[in-house]
């Protein structure tokens, strides 16, 4: 079954917002991911800026993935790093659909990418997941993702 959540994107407060979110709907979170936490040789390119800037040392404790079950659904954000365009209402939410198989995941992404612009291309990612990013034509921003594990 497809399963489509809320992504949001903070500059740099992710975690005082989350923190806030938890206080409200309870809960614990299921995942919490820090910069600092992607290993080095990890390529980060849907995290660098134009000239292929990684996020900032400092910027090692801010939020890159967290998630908060709330009923059926996840509630899931990400800090945006300095280097890259800071977001504003309109431009800080994201669609992030699981699907059932890589093969749903590559037909799902090639059509809504149909268009658009490609922000990470769909690829098998270091936390394990098959997984992509994009905005569509009408400039809406979707995560694909993937996960075997979790089939």
């Amino acid at each position: 079954m497809k399963v489509l959540n809320p992504y949001l994107n903070f500059n740099g407060n992710t975690e005082e917002v989350f923190n806030f979110y938890k206080s409200v709907f309870g809960g614990e979170f299921s995942t919490l991911m820090r910069f600092k936490d992607v290993p080095a040789d990890v390529p980060m390119d849907g995290c660098v800026d134009t000239e292929g800037n990684k996020p900032a040392e400092n910027e090692g404790e801010k939020i890159m993935h967290i998630a908060l079950p709330i009923g059926n659904n996840i509630l899931m954000a990400s800090d945006v790093p300095s280097h890259m365009e800071q977001v504003k209402g309109g431009t800080n939410t994201s669609l992030s659909i699981s699907v059932e198989s890589k093969k749903e995941a590559d037909s799902i992404f090639a059509a809504l990418s149909e268009g658009g612009t490609v922000i990470m291309p769909i690829d098998n990612m270091f936390w394990g997941d098959y997984f992509g990013m994009l905005t569509d034509k009408f400039g809406i921003q979707w995560m694909v993702n993937f996960n075997a594990q979790q089939q």
